[in-house]
């Protein structure tokens, strides 16, 4: 265990699997505080109840953050339980895993229904928006605070599909950029972070053919394999902790080098 983060509050979305789970492990192990939200109670309390018996301080409150109001109990949770915010992780999001729920999420824009588009928008970019609205005040009155948005690579290129998903994380990164000019001067910092094909069950479809012998020299990552989810934890401690206080503003592609020969 480290300290890193410790005295620190933080909410931490989309906590109970993947990315998200891991990056709560990840702050938990270097002391910090945090309120771990995602949609279904019974998976992120499991999650929680893992974190807590190697000896975290994590709070379970699920919410649907395409709610704005339930985005408002959770960060009035973080006060209550913790009386300050000093990180906000936006991690909620769904991806291609999503259409074993919903088929049509992931379509290219003129096969998309609307509706599809959007729900898709308000999980993966609406949860950002009133998340970073609600936590802002509070930063703004302490003096303090680091917001750390998710995005992915697929908001930084083209893509041939889900262009719902890629509209929603290239809104994010501009949304992040002016945060950091508007906030910084309260020193306020806002930094986006961008994964590449992490093994998660939000690729788990693809993930066999990405680290396939036969492929894994062609599919465009130079490094050949997918992220481990403790690579992206990495990134994530890097960008809420006091190791990061210059940088303001940023887009960090954790990618095995997949956007620097897009």
């Amino acid at each position: 265990m480290g300290n890193l983060m410790a005295g620190k509050s933080v909410v931490l979305t989309g906590a109970s699997t993947g990315l998200g789970r891991a990056g709560m492990k990840k702050l938990s192990d270097e002391g910090a505080s945090i309120i771990a939200v995602s949609r279904t109670a019974s998976t992120l309390q499991a999650a929680v109840d893992e974190i807590n018996a190697a000896g975290g301080k994590v709070i379970a409150v699920p919410a649907d953050l395409s709610d704005d109001a339930q985005v408002g109990r959770v960060i009035d949770a973080a006060i209550t339980e913790f009386g300050h915010l000093d990180v906000v992780i936006n991690n909620a999001g769904v991806g291609y895993g999503y259409r074993a729920v919903r088929p049509n999420s992931m379509l290219a824009l003129h096969e998309a229904p609307l509706d599809e588009w959007d729900h898709v928008m308000g999980i993966n970019l609406g949860s950002v928006v009133y998340a970073c609205r609600r936590a802002l005040p509070i930063m703004i009155e302490q003096g303090s605070g680091s917001i750390v948005n998710v995005a992915s690579i697929l908001g930084m290129v083209g893509h041939q599909d889900a262009h719902a998903y890629t509209t929603a994380k290239g809104a994010i990164i501009n949304l992040t950029r002016s945060l950091a000019k508007a906030y910084g001067p309260m020193n306020v910092r806002a930094n986006t972070l961008a994964p590449g094909y992490i093994d998660t069950p939000m690729i788990a479809e693809y993930t066999e053919y990405l680290n396939a012998a036969e492929t894994k020299d062609t599919w465009g990552c130079p490094m050949g394999r997918t992220g481990r989810p403790e690579e992206i934890a990495d990134a994530m401690l890097y960008l809420a902790s006091d190791m990061s206080t210059y940088v303001n503003g940023a887009v960090l592609a954790v990618d095995g080098g997949y956007t620097a020969t897009s």
